[in-house]
């Protein structure tokens, strides 16, 4: 059996060299551990990132664990990319992926309910930026399908889990009134925070 010590230097090296979020699971196979121990001693690697405030992280996206940039050196990171161009979402797409994080999983149709227009171009194009998937049938008339959000959307927008979404008591309300004051900035409550703007 590896020492803890190794198996974290060794954590540490595959998160790099895997570049996607490490699966606890994968990473336990490799020594031969449990996923519990595995998680744990991620855990406990995240822990001396955090606390030594260091430029680079580890952040967890469902059970999985990835390096990231510190949020308190993203000025500077975004001075040396500059003029790299962000990927945006517009307000349309920011509506219907709120929409999406909260009621999943959930069909086009009731989404085009609560917005009140239609969003077959709107979801293909957040199917094609990997933030929403199929994740099913409806058992419903013509089994429409069923969209909820990816890891892809808890990446970028920097949460460990869906349970993290801030809370909102109807996104219904919600969507309607800012479609009536004309700024969907509520609607987006944190999307924006993360690396996509």
């Amino acid at each position: 059996m590896s020492s803890n010590k190794v198996i974290k230097a060794a954590f540490e090296s595959m998160m790099f060299t895997w570049g996607e979020p490490l699966d606890v699971k994968l990473a336990a196979d490799v020594f031969g551990i449990t996923s519990k121990e595995a998680y744990d001693i991620f855990n406990e690697l995240k822990g001396e990132y955090d606390s030594q405030g260091r430029g680079i992280r580890i952040r967890e996206i469902n059970k999985a664990f990835q390096f990231v940039t510190s949020p308190d050196v993203y000025d500077y990171i975004e001075r040396l990319c500059t003029p790299s161009k962000q990927k945006k979402l517009s307000q349309a797409a920011l509506e219907v992926l709120a929409i999406i994080a909260y009621k999943q999983p959930v069909t086009r149709g009731e989404i085009e309910a609560v917005r009140g227009i239609k969003c077959e171009r709107v979801l293909e194009g957040l199917e094609n930026k990997n933030l929403i998937e199929e994740v099913g049938r409806s058992p419903g008339i013509g089994r429409p399908i069923l969209y909820g959000t990816t890891d892809m959307f808890l990446r970028n927008f920097g949460f460990t889990s869906i349970n993290e979404l801030p809370d909102i008591d109807d996104i219904e309300s919600v969507v309607h009134e800012q479609d009536e004051e004309g700024d969907s900035s509520q609607v987006t409550f944190n999307l924006s925070q993360g690396n996509m703007k």
